[in-house]
């Protein structure tokens, strides 16, 4: 089988490019999988493809962040390959974060599904479900409206599509209602890696309390530097926060503005952008992930890294992250997102138990281990089968 996958993909710093990463590297190393053609975003430096059978992969730079040209370039990059079948990799604002380019890159999988190519769009999130006021895109009730108005005909367009994968059961239940869809599929997020038994044990040092993304929308970090401000306060124990990751798109200058608010607490480090052989050491050090959110997006990476590392986590009790403990398995301490002394409190819970700590990471690590990518990626290839014995059939019925 000769697969597509179109991706932001590492060095790239476009959304879900580690997603991408995780998908290639898994698809290639299936037997079934010959040839895998990597439709991916312009970058200065080479593509990150350290893994092994890499040498099955294609590169083909053909798009560009905000581009309107990339509707034309992507699908004269797959009609010329001709792949067997296409894998998009997903969000909303995946090919830009102006109006019209990002609403014609998400049209390209129901053009290409004109023109014949077997198609499954892995979204990672949906319109229905994002707060657009906390994610940064408008105050406004009127342009609000605008906005679901255009998202809602995007999805429609989505949905076009032979198959449409999301993370999360509740996706399905209001895509299938909403638009009357019966190609909506689950497939879970799935951890990107999964390490021998982690060691559950902390090193030397202050602990280290981290939270990972892209923030300053609906991912606010002056919560969790109140919340260690307080801890510290009650306890002698050395705790140090690491704020690993960058900006949102939406709310640039956002994390430098917090290191000016917040010169005068030490033990901050602000690590910027991740890179992806950098990841680990960042969660093996680690004694907690943090998840200051406020509201959600979509079924959360950041939750199955740390499933995947052993990692205890404190989570607020909300929308996608409270799914994903209920389906998946994942276990931590809550808090009220708008309590700085409620988040204190759940840090300082796994912080001062450390056997509860062990079986909170210990739980998370099985969790990450029940949905491997390599699974995941395993009920991709079952479903582009899926299409394609159905079209065998539909040709057959014709013919007879």
């Amino acid at each position: 089988m000769k697969i597509a996958v179109v991706t932001a993909f590492p060095p790239s710093k476009v959304t879900l490019n580690e997603y991408g990463y995780h998908l290639v590297k898994n698809f290639v190393q299936k037997q079934e999988v010959t040839e895998l053609v990597l439709i991916t975003d312009k970058t200065a430096a080479p593509k990150q493809l350290d893994f092994d059978q890499s040498e099955k992969v294609t590169v083909n730079e053909c798009w560009e962040f905000n581009s309107y040209a990339n509707i034309f370039t992507i699908i004269k990059a797959i009609l010329k390959e001709k792949p067997d079948a296409v894998l998009f990799n997903l969000q909303f604002v995946k090919f830009g974060d102006k109006k019209i380019p990002a609403a014609l890159g998400l049209m390209i999988p129901m053009i290409l599904k004109m023109l014949g190519s077997n198609t499954i769009v892995l979204l990672h999130n949906i319109l229905e479900q994002v707060d657009l006021e906390s994610a940064g895109f408008t105050k406004n009730k009127w342009v609000e409206k605008i906005y679901n108005f255009i998202g809602t005909n995007l999805t429609r367009c989505l949905l076009q599509s032979d198959k449409v994968a999301v993370t999360i059961s509740k996706y399905v239940d209001i895509l299938s209602a909403k638009y009357k869809a019966e190609n909506v599929v689950l497939i879970p997020h799935g951890s990107f890696e999964t390490p021998e038994t982690p060691n559950y044990d902390l090193p030397n040092g202050p602990k280290k309390v981290m939270a990972f993304g892209k923030f300053g929308t609906y991912k606010k970090v002056e919560i969790l530097i109140e919340a260690v401000e307080e801890i510290r306060k009650n306890n002698n124990e050395p705790i140090e926060v690491v704020i690993a990751g960058t900006d949102s798109p939406n709310t640039p200058g956002y994390l430098q503005s917090v290191k000016e608010k917040y010169a005068h607490v030490s033990g901050i480090t602000f690590t910027g952008y991740v890179e992806e052989n950098q990841v680990a050491t960042l969660f093996n050090e680690s004694a907690v992930v943090v998840f200051p959110y406020t509201s959600t997006t979509g079924s959360s990476g950041v939750l199955h890294q740390a499933g995947s590392y052993g990692k205890a986590v404190v989570m607020p009790d909300l929308g996608d992250l409270s799914l994903l403990v209920k389906e998946e398995g994942y276990q931590g301490e809550f808090f009220n997102p708008e309590s700085a002394n409620s988040l204190a409190k759940a840090i300082a819970t796994i912080l001062e138990d450390d056997s509860y700590r062990r079986r909170i990471a210990q739980t998370n690590y099985k969790a990450a281990c029940a949905l491997s990518m390599d699974k995941i990626v395993g009920m991709y290839l079952d479903r582009f089968d899926e299409i394609e014995i159905s079209k065998l059939s539909k040709l057959l019925v014709r013919n007879v």
